[in-house]
């Protein structure tokens, strides 16, 4: 019997054209989607609610680029159409078309650098492990 653990920082990793690049040690993730109501003449409330698009926006914190990534010289400023991948126990979620919108970081005096990336994902995809 295999005992399905819990995701680990190296199972939430940046990837791209499929090669990792970075792995990430949290991160928190928000769907939202734009509804519109369609409305009858006579009718005081609406009759049919019409999905609109999704956006996902999903905040990551404490970076790090992984070894080959940084002897190629990867600057997060620059990262452009990369994918976010999360493996949980049963399931892979893919959120693919990704662009940052911040980079975020602070300091103290002989304290651990945090850095937070809010991304910005085209689609999200869930696989099944």
């Amino acid at each position: 019997m295999k005992v399905a653990g819990f995701p680990t920082s190296s199972d939430i990793y940046l990837e791209i054209d499929g090669k990792k690049v970075a792995v990430v040690q949290s991160y928190s993730a928000k769907s939202t989607r734009s509804s519109q109501n369609v409305e009858a003449f006579g009718e005081d409330e609406p009759v049919a609610t019409i999905p609109g698009p999704r956006s996902y926006v999903l905040e990551l914190t404490r970076l790090y680029a992984t070894d080959e990534a940084i002897r190629d010289g990867i600057n997060f400023h620059e990262l452009a159409d990369f994918n976010l991948v999360i493996c949980k126990p049963d399931r892979k979620v893919i959120y693919s078309g990704c662009q940052w919108s911040a980079i975020g970081e602070t300091g103290a005096l002989g304290a651990m650098v945090v850095e937070k990336i809010t991304v910005v994902a085209a689609k999200r995809l869930e696989t099944a492990v």
